[in-house]
């Protein structure tokens, strides 16, 4: 056990995590330069189309140091905000961490953010300044902001390249040298903390862990101590780039366990397992529980799919547990779910791989986040979706969710910073300079007015130099009206949103025009309308197709002419009776890109 280090990787979005991780498999010979990829833990293929990590891998390295060889285990985490649930899990499986502070760019919020979760869990912080191979990279400067951080000395601050393997050697004996080994007693019950799950439809479910004390072998009669499911443990083993099987593990080991497990709602990310016959006293104190910041509707395309939906969601909460779901049925829509998210790119990312992993068509309505609605009668009513808001008359007043924000960025893109902000209906609390030329911008924040584009506008106006990073910051009284969209009179429910009352006239007009554009023109004329209540507040016409009956006559009386006409028009009102408005999934996605 003295042998082992577990250790992760942490950082803000681009500082060359996944690169680094990459550079340690070569030196310790863990992947071969024949199978060798860049990105090579990154197994979705969204994560290589996008260059982004979105789930945390684990690996196991074999490395010698001064005659011994050492076991590191390294878990490779996201760098994004909308998965810092990823690496909340990932630290609470390790004893120290590798933060990397890009040698170009320097100290982000996302960096300081996550290293503070890393101090909160004791890790072992060992600074890595990484891209020293780039022309662009301050070290010295850097280097100062790094010591301002975390108060380490400059010998203790590693210079790497993950591109040409710089640093790496010093990287590994840094970790076999300053991490500690980790705690725990092989001979005490078994207790082991599941941190992440995977779905495999051969073999069910393979959940991943780390021991923390005692000892687990093949084939032991195991128990889940939150779900008190109880289960033999078929094969355990380590991962490596695959699944290496093992007789024993004990205390310290990070492994994973198959044991023939095929409902999803069985496993829970965050449980321990332990023995069914000396079972431990009490559950491992596990990570936060997850709370999430962004609620839509998805529903399927085809009723009938609802169950396949079902079992798809659930499988890929099994590898995501930040994502949370509850069955809900729409007038226009049938029945689908509404499905809590970490943020915008997090709901993206899910509707990418419900389409690419189990080939599923979904309709998402448009995201909302959760208000708490107070009646008259003093009642309180949680509102995720704006059709659950009480009517008027029995409404009292709506709070809204509030975030303290953080932005850290160059000095000369202070003023549009704040102007973005003061527009969200934000407050500046406070300004710093980190230095001459960075700031660093505290604002309250609505929850709602961030979800949609802010991180876009920010990164836009500040060239992608602004880092963003924000927590809940509780409950605030708020002006909120209902805006619903009628189509020929027909509410959609779809496209239903809750909205602050000064953003909602301009808002319900420039949802309009953009529907206007979005659906297709019919035989009948489409009436497009923004209402708050019954108050009409804004209205555009989708035109109809109009063939040219009169084309026909040539010359004649102009009664010939008005009577085609007149015959056209009987026609077009019997139409817009009995015709429906397909509204295109496009205009459901172009709702939230609104300027």
């Amino acid at each position: 056990m003295k042998n082992i280090r577990n250790f992760c990787i942490i950082a803000h979005i681009d500082h060359g995590k996944s690169t680094l991780a990459d550079r340690l498999l070569l030196i310790t010979n863990t992947i071969s330069e024949r199978d060798f990829q860049n990105q090579v833990l990154d197994d979705m293929d969204l994560e290589r189309e996008r260059g982004i990590t979105i789930k945390s891998h684990a690996i196991q390295m074999e490395y010698e140091s001064g005659g011994i060889n050492y076991l590191l285990n390294l878990i490779d985490t996201p760098g994004h905000v909308d998965f810092s649930y990823e690496v909340s899990r990932s630290i609470a499986a390790c004893e120290g961490a590798l933060l990397i502070v890009d040698a170009t760019q320097g100290i982000q919020a996302q960096t300081i953010s996550v290293l503070y979760q890393a101090i909160d869990h004791n890790l072992e912080i060992i600074p890595v300044m990484n891209k020293m191979d780039l022309d662009a990279a301050m070290p010295d400067e850097v280097e100062d902001q790094i010591i301002e951080l975390i108060g380490c000395k400059r010998e203790d601050i590693i210079r790497s390249s993950g591109k040409t393997g710089y640093g790496t050697e010093e990287i590994l004996e840094a970790i076999i040298h300053r991490i500690p080994p980790p705690k725990g007693d092989p001979e005490k019950p078994l207790e082991a903390l599941i941190f992440d799950s995977v779905f495999n439809p051969f073999r069910g479910i393979i959940a991943y862990f780390r021991i923390f004390n005692g000892t687990i072998n093949q084939k032991d009669h195991v128990k889940f101590f939150n779900t008190e499911h109880d289960y033999d443990a078929d094969e355990i083993g380590v991962l490596k780039m695959g699944l290496e099987p093992r007789r024993t593990l004990s205390a310290g080991d990070v492994g994973y366990i198959i044991s023939g497990i095929k409902t999803a709602s069985e496993v829970k990310v965050g449980d321990t397992i332990t023995h069914f016959e000396r079972p431990c006293v009490a559950a491992i104190e596990g990570f936060a529980e997850v709370k999430p910041m962004l609620f839509a509707g998805i529903y399927p395309v085809d009723a009938d799919d609802y169950e396949e939906l079902r079992a798809s969601i659930e499988k890929l909460q099994l590898n995501d547990a930040s994502l949370t779901f509850v069955p809900e049925s729409s007038a226009a829509l049938g029945f689908g779910f509404r499905c809590g998210f970490l943020g915008l790119l997090h709901m993206e990312i899910i509707q990418e791989r419900l389409d690419r992993e189990f080939d599923m068509d979904v309709i998402t309505t448009v995201p909302n986040v959760q208000y708490l609605a107070y009646t008259t009668k003093g009642e309180l009513v949680e509102v995720h979706n704006p059709s659950g808001m009480p009517e008027p008359n029995y409404l009292d007043y709506v709070e809204e969710p509030m975030i303290k924000g953080h932005i850290i960025s160059q000095a000369e893109y202070v003023g549009p910073i704040i102007k973005l902000c003061i527009d969200k209906r934000g407050t500046l609390l406070n300004q710093v300079y980190l230095t001459n030329n960075r700031v660093e911008l505290s604002f309250d924040l609505p929850l709602g007015e961030i979800v949609f584009d802010f991180y876009d506008k920010l990164k836009s106006i500040s060239k992608g130099y602004a880092s963003f990073d924000y927590y809940m910051n509780g409950y605030k009284v708020s002006k909120l009206a209902r805006l619903d969209i009628l189509l020929n009179g027909e509410m959609v429910d779809a496209l239903s949103t809750l909205t602050h009352v000064d953003n909602a006239y301009p808002f319900g007009r420039k949802m309009c025009e953009k529907l206007r554009e979005l659906i297709p023109r019919q035989q009948f004329d489409i009436a497009v309308q923004a209402a708050i209540g019954a108050k009409i507040i804004a209205r555009e016409t989708v035109k109809a197709v109009r063939k040219d009956v009169t084309a026909k006559c040539y010359g004649g009386d102009i009664t010939r002419k008005r009577k085609l006409l007149e015959k056209q028009k009987k026609g077009k009102k019997r139409m817009r009776q009995i015709g429906n408005v397909e509204v295109p999934q496009s205009a459901f996605l172009a709702v939230l890109r609104i300027d």
